[in-house]
């Protein structure tokens, strides 16, 4: 048995208050955590595989394509390949969620 926390995690992604943590990567998935500080956002950007969000806690805004909507915990969203998204933390909590990509981008 593997137990890893996020704070084990690879660290993914570090800039201005967004933190991504990879606490899985094998063939078929690769999960990263992630902490989106109060007022911070992770930009628009494109990824070649299916990703999906799945909110652990806050509430926070996902843009995917020209759609953008509040989510909360226990909220799972998904998110096409090639399809520009972004995330979005309007608040003044941390918005935390995994980011689940399948497969593993190469």
């Amino acid at each position: 048995m593997k137990i890893t926390k996020p704070a084990d995690g690879k660290t993914a992604y570090n800039k201005n208050s967004v933190i991504g943590r990879k606490i899985l990567s094998i063939d078929e998935v690769e999960v990263v955590h992630m902490e989106v500080g109060p007022g911070k956002t992770l930009p628009l950007h494109k990824t070649p595989v299916e990703v999906f969000f799945y909110i652990l806690e806050g509430k926070g805004e996902i843009e995917i394509g020209d759609e953008r909507a509040v989510v909360e915990p226990d909220t799972l969203v998904e998110s096409p390949k090639y399809i520009p998204h972004a995330l979005h933390n309007p608040g003044t909590e941390t918005f935390r969620l995994l980011v689940v990509k399948t497969p593993r981008p190469a």
